[in-house]
């Protein structure tokens, strides 16, 4: 079977490799154009690019996958299917239909659900229990192709965007061989989806990625996770935007009890008092325990943090060097 692979980002390279390791012929790979990247802002190529070019496959970028040019670059490929995995744009039903056995796509969530650009980080953000990856056949309509094969995974409790999409795509990659081999075969059962369940998952952005402390603390710590690595949920003290990692959720009770312990000292101890707050409030900042910061109905502590124009670090870090105390405010 002749592939064109379609992807861009770290998440796409565990199928082209499997696919790759699978035997099957790779004739060309379709990925976004060099971008700016890192604080100097030069061009650098997608994680695809660069191992398509090391291994020789032939590499088409254009800025849009369309038009007679475009396509023509295809044909020539002469590909028998198309294989797409975290491209970056939606493609049209001529392009979709250029290879004989058309198009599929790895999607990392359980269809219907969370269609769109962000479903590992939204399936974290609502707080789901389960999400998966489902291998579909591409319309022209986001994510509502007929259903080819799915695989059901757990989200772990502390699990973050960025480590479920490491898991997810190794997953996606062993489902995507499964779906070709049904392919191959002509056994492939493709399952109309039920279009009224669907969900959507839209890009998360910084104005998404902004946290709300008004929310109880478990959402809070939720929509935490789901940003995280990027764009990373943040709030400002003093006027600062502040980036916050790794919540560990308090319970009512359990912050009555710390404020009934009475005040605290500094000098190793934690600093400032648990005393009644207001959603945003910090409550505590200690280098075990990490900040502290009330929400509707308790609290979450987090350990990690990323100030603006330093590179993440922990939170004890940050409380010894910064001074952050109880008694500030998350705006």
């Amino acid at each position: 079977m002749k592939i064109l692979f379609w992807g861009t980002p770290e998440f796409a390279l565990s199928s082209l490799r499997a696919i790759d390791d699978e035997g099957f012929d790779v004739v060309g790979v379709v990925t976004q154009p060099d971008r700016p990247a890192g604080r100097g802002r030069r061009l650098a190529p997608s994680p695809v690019k660069v191992w398509a070019i090391e291994q020789g496959f032939p590499v088409l970028t254009p800025e849009r996958p369309r038009g007679p040019e475009f396509e023509e670059q295809v044909r020539a490929l002469d590909p028998d299917i198309s294989v797409v995995v975290a491209y970056g744009h939606i493609l049209k039903r001529e392009v979709l239909d250029l290879p004989p056995m058309g198009s599929i796509n790895v999607h990392a969530s359980l269809l219907p659900e969370l269609r769109g650009a962000a479903p590992i980080n939204w399936a974290i953000a609502r707080g789901y229990r389960e999400t998966g990856v489902t291998i579909m056949r591409m319309v022209e309509a986001m994510d509502a192709g007929p259903v080819i094969h799915q695989v059901r995974e757990p989200i772990l409790d502390d699990e973050t965007a960025g480590e479920l999409a490491m898991r997810l795509a190794e997953v996606g990659a062993e489902a995507l061989i499964e779906a070709l081999a049904l392919l191959g075969a002509g056994a492939a059962e493709e399952v109309e989806q039920d279009h009224a369940a669907a969900t959507f998952a839209p890009k998360v952005d910084r104005a998404v990625a902004r946290i709300d402390w008004s929310r109880p603390a478990a959402e809070v710590a939720a929509h935490v996770r789901g940003m995280d690595p990027i764009p990373g949920a943040w709030s400002t003290l003093g006027g600062d935007p502040v980036k916050l990692y790794r919540p560990t959720v308090w319970t009512g009770a359990e912050l009555a009890a710390l404020r009934a312990s009475g005040p605290q000292t500094n000098g190793g101890e934690r600093r400032g008092q648990a005393a009644q707050a207001a959603p945003g409030d910090i409550v505590l900042a200690h280098p075990d325990e990490g900040v502290l910061v009330a929400t509707s109905d308790g609290a979450a502590a987090f350990s990690e943090v990323q100030p603006p124009g330093r590179k993440r670090m922990s939170a004890s870090d940050w409380i010894n060097g910064r001074g952050v105390r109880a008694g500030q405010r998350f705006a």
